[in-house]
């Protein structure tokens, strides 16, 4: 059995039972009811989304300790720095010293506090790493076993279609052409499994990056049928970030509105805003539009809104984690048969 689903299933048990002989049967067990390849992606898909959820939680959670930090920090920077400054004028006034009694007990506590913090936060920091390693490994674990398999049915499959040409009826070569597309939309299932649970792991460098640029690029890559026109905004601006997760996030948006795109011509608009400390981009396409009951659920890793069968689920999971990964924000507008627009944040 996959090692993260062990782990999230001991969680629920004493950790003496954890080395009962029973509880590898109760593993045997588990293990026996997943014997198909649905059953396994199922089961590989589940366990990847709690994990996940797990990391983004700590993650988070982090992000609240430090921010609580700083500004108990703050807080006692301006204490000291104000403390001479009131000396000064209680001397003058009265000719007395200021009574310090009070501010040097907040002080302490104060100190306390921040001592009891670093240590809460060295354990999460020391637990987070582990979780991050386990989901690392595991990641490009799956990646490696299933994509070998993978490449080689697709190679098969394709010597069979060459060797035979001419001897394989109609419907079997469409049963053929079937095969190699499941096959490749488990290959972009799996990449995208690995890109999900990577995004906010990778150590990059931070640099400008011209936004402008990007886009025309990524328009220059992604399929795009001749009745869909893409108009790209000349106020696109210089964001600090790194280029591949960038890439990423307006590459899966862009393609996204392309895919729901129903009318005989398309039209999809890349405009940004400003804001004091944002940048609000916009990405808007006049295709088939989504359900305001949808509007959470399609960020959520796996989950499809309609029954496109190369579509894998993890796209819009994969934008939403990335502008998590910046601190930023993503909503949608949509009207069913009108069309969609996508906002997010980028920190200036």
């Amino acid at each position: 059995m996959n090692p993260l689903l062990k782990r999230q299933i001991r969680k629920y048990f004493p950790e003496e039972f954890n080395e009962d002989e029973r509880f590898a049967e109760f593993f045997k067990a588990v293990e026996e009811s997943y014997k198909t390849n649905d059953d396994q992606l199922s089961m590989i898909q589940r366990a990847m989304k709690i994990s996940s959820d797990e990391l983004f939680s700590a993650n988070r959670k982090l992000r609240l300790e430090a921010q609580s930090q700083k500004e108990i920090l703050d807080r006692l920077k301006a204490v000291i720095a104000n403390l001479d400054i009131k000396n000064s004028a209680n001397k003058s006034q009265s000719g007395e010293e200021l009574n310090v009694s009070d501010l040097a007990t907040y002080i302490e506590k104060q100190s306390l506090e921040i001592a009891k913090i670093n240590r809460e936060q060295e354990a999460l920091l020391l637990n987070l790493e582990k979780k991050n390693q386990v989901l690392s490994d595991y990641a490009h674990m799956v990646s490696h076993d299933l994509k070998s398999p993978l490449r080689s049915i697709n190679s098969l499959v394709t010597w069979i279609k060459q060797d035979y040409e001419g001897k394989i009826d109609e419907n079997g070569i469409n049963q053929l052409n079937i095969v190699l597309k499941s096959v490749e939309k488990m290959d972009a299932l799996i990449s995208g499994i690995l890109n999900y649970s990577t995004i906010d792991q990778e150590v990059l460098d931070v640099y400008e990056v011209d936004t402008h640029h990007l886009v025309n690029e990524i328009v220059q890559i992604i399929y795009k049928p001749s009745h869909i026109k893409i108009e790209i905004s000349d106020q696109l601006p210089v964001v600090n970030g790194d280029k591949f997760r960038l890439q990423q996030l307006f590459q899966n948006l862009m393609q996204n509105a392309v895919k729901s795109i129903d009318k005989p011509e398309g039209i999809i608009k890349v405009n940004v805003e400003e804001s004091d400390d944002f940048w609000i981009f916009s990405i808007k396409d006049n295709g088939k539009g989504i359900e305001k009951d949808h509007f959470n659920k399609i960020f959520q890793i796996f989950e499809k809104i309609d029954n496109d069968f190369n579509s894998t689920g993890i796209g819009l999971s994969i934008v939403k984690k990335i502008i998590d990964f910046y601190g930023g924000k993503i909503w949608l507008e949509s009207e069913l048969s009108i069309g969609t627009i996508f906002y997010f944040t980028l920190p200036k």
